[in-house]
């Protein structure tokens, strides 16, 4: 008898995902988590039904959420990250050695503790001695600092369910304070090809446009994700992503990345018209 995974993305389309083996099946107090090891993309990771990240293109989100905030200040220090139980954008940060301190919070330890037995790929860093790990709700967190860090990266679910409170207007204002006065917040964005998606994505964008004098957004190409069409939001205090970025010191660090280049980091932000419509209208 064959085994898939169906995901929902709009009431008239799915995406079905061969599956070989159930890794892993828990019920926080926040929301249902199922790993798999599947026929294509190795190994997933799903949430409350919605695919969080597959072994064979989950690269492309971390590196786009972690690498292009890191080439426009490769002189970031202190790292908040809000989400991320999977460990990937830890896993991506700690590559930077001039990082001293990375901040963690994740609201459910059942992710963490999955990821650690389940997902070695992305959890392979957790162990780093500058991560500090609270298992707490982020939108309270960030309320407690400011002036506190060079990089918020908030790498949450969708507008949905336990990431609901990281979308919000009150949310991104404390991000604001939260940041040094060279600081920096990324954080996904979500499709901007289904219309039942791009309500969500307009709203989020809106909100950091009403946060942060420097509001961009930017894009990466991630298959499992509904439409393949993936926005990520940049927020800043005084650094524009692209006429800031440091393309030489970030290069001379001489990171292996799989999928982030400084070109490519000057062409993420060049959007399609479309899309530059829908963020002019949020």
């Amino acid at each position: 008898m064959e085994l898939w995974f169906s995901e929902i993305h709009t009431p008239a389309v799915k995406l079905d995902i061969k599956l070989e083996k159930q890794l892993f099946h828990g019920q926080s107090d926040f929301q249902r988590i199922d790993i798999y090891e599947t026929t294509e993309f190795g190994r997933i990771l799903i949430m409350d039904g919605f695919t969080m990240l597959t072994e064979q293109d989950e690269f492309v989100y971390h590196d786009m959420l972690a690498h292009v905030p890191m080439a426009v200040n490769p002189n970031i220090e202190n790292v908040l990250i809000i989400g991320a139980g999977d460990g990937g954008m830890v896993r991506e940060l700690a590559r930077y050695d001039g990082i001293k301190r990375m901040d963690m919070v994740e609201i459910d330890k059942m992710v963490v503790d999955a990821a650690r037995e389940h997902l070695p790929f992305t959890a392979s860093r957790l162990d780093d001695p500058r991560l500090n790990l609270y298992y707490e709700d982020g939108l309270r967190f960030v309320r407690k600092h400011t002036n506190a860090y060079d990089l918020i990266v908030v790498d949450s679910t969708d507008p949905i369910g336990p990431g609901e409170g990281l979308f919000t207007k009150e949310f991104y204002g404390n991000c604001y304070n939260a940041l040094t006065e060279r600081g920096i917040m990324v954080n996904q964005l979500g499709g901007a090809f289904y219309a039942q998606d791009i309500a969500s994505m307009q709203r989020a964008f809106s909100r950091i446009k009403g946060s942060f004098p420097i509001a961009r957004a930017y894009q990466a190409h991630v298959p499992t994700y509904p439409g393949g069409h993936w926005l990520f939001g940049f927020g800043s205090k005084t650094l524009h992503p692209t006429r800031d970025m440091q393309r030489e010191q970030w290069k001379a660090l001489s990171l292996n990345t799989m999928y982030y280049n400084t070109t490519l980091h000057l062409g993420s932000f060049a959007l399609p018209n479309h899309v530059l419509k829908m963020l002019d209208e949020a």
